[in-house]
């Protein structure tokens, strides 16, 4: 065979799967907002999958390929993952199934949306993996695929398929390169999912601190004298906070958690996103250096309130 009909052939197997892809997926995918602003996805009978950020209030408005738009309601919110699963009738629209494993750089993918309510496939290779981002509450989104398939505005939160349409991971970031970036299916976020669809909300837990960086951190502490080690200095301690609890106190600096170094704060939020009830810190106060173990067993933890940070 030629290199010409190789490449014919290819471009025909593209366009058909596209096509049945869009034929089979298309009742599936829905419209997000009165105005079309994002994309969602059927994940369960009576279940919507779409980003966080989509949200304005604890209900928005479902559109459907049969025509059908409604009112759903937020039952499980992950405000700092950028995820939300919606209550809305499904009808006879399909759940997505997921892949078995997500795709690795130089796999076909297909990007599906449906924002402003006109269905759009369009296909590309993952470029990039373990890349992260910042979401909506200024969190660290760890772990995200890169795809190049293109995308209109309106098409986060949209599925982003295999070619034989099983859900390998969720578009939740149009890159201004032209790449998109999507949480990929993994473990860890069909567990997530799991989680959001049976109502219960995701809390991430926050010491309630005002943070400087580290650099900012070396100027402070070399205009008092002190040695510029890496580290996040304490500018200032909430009341009530469980940093409060612990004895933490303005002009601490933060050095470790759990064992790693802390350099920016996304370092300390990536280690309280991965704690449960409590975490480890390395603490230099003046000149002495010592552990303190932060509990969050009997604090609130609030949906969305991240460590303020300077």
């Amino acid at each position: 065979m030629s290199t010409e009909s190789s490449a014919a052939a290819v471009l025909s197997a593209l366009s058909d799967t596209g096509t049945t892809l869009a034929a089979r997926l298309g009742a599936s995918v829905v419209s997000i907002g009165t105005n079309g602003r994002g994309t969602g996805v059927v994940i369960a009978p009576d279940r919507v999958l779409t980003n966080a950020h989509h949200l304005r209030d604890r209900s928005t408005s479902v559109s459907f390929e049969d025509g059908r738009v409604v009112q759903g309601t937020v039952i499980g919110m992950d405000a700092d993952g950028d995820l939300a699963v919606l209550s809305v009738p499904t009808l006879e629209a399909p759940a997505l199934q997921w892949a078995d494993a997500t795709p690795g750089v130089g796999a076909v993918v297909f990007a599906v949306a449906r924002g402003g309510g006109d269905l759009r496939v369009s296909f590309g290779l993952v470029s990039s993996v373990g890349r992260s981002f910042h979401g909506p509450t200024r969190q660290r989104i760890a772990g995200a695929i890169e795809h190049s398939a293109p995308l209109a505005k309106g098409s986060s939160g949209g599925p982003v398929v295999d070619v034989d349409g099983r859900l390998v991971a969720v578009t939740t970031r149009r890159e201004g390169s032209g790449f998109s970036l999507a949480r990929p299916g993994d473990a860890a976020l069909r567990a997530l999912v799991e989680e959001l669809v049976a109502g219960r909300t995701v809390r991430r837990h926050t010491l309630g601190v005002v943070l400087a960086s580290g650099a900012v951190a070396a100027h402070l502490r070399a205009a008092v004298g002190l040695d510029a080690r890496p580290g996040l200095l304490i500018r200032g301690v909430a009341p009530g906070s469980v940093a409060e609890t612990a004895g933490l106190t303005a002009g601490d600096l933060l050095v470790t958690a759990d064992g790693s170094p802390l350099a920016e704060p996304s370092d300390l939020q990536q280690a309280l996103s991965s704690t449960r009830s409590s975490v480890v810190l390395g603490v230099v106060r003046g000149d002495t250096e010592r552990e303190v173990t932060v509990s969050f067993e009997a604090a609130p933890a609030t949906l969305g309130e991240p460590d303020i940070t300077a």
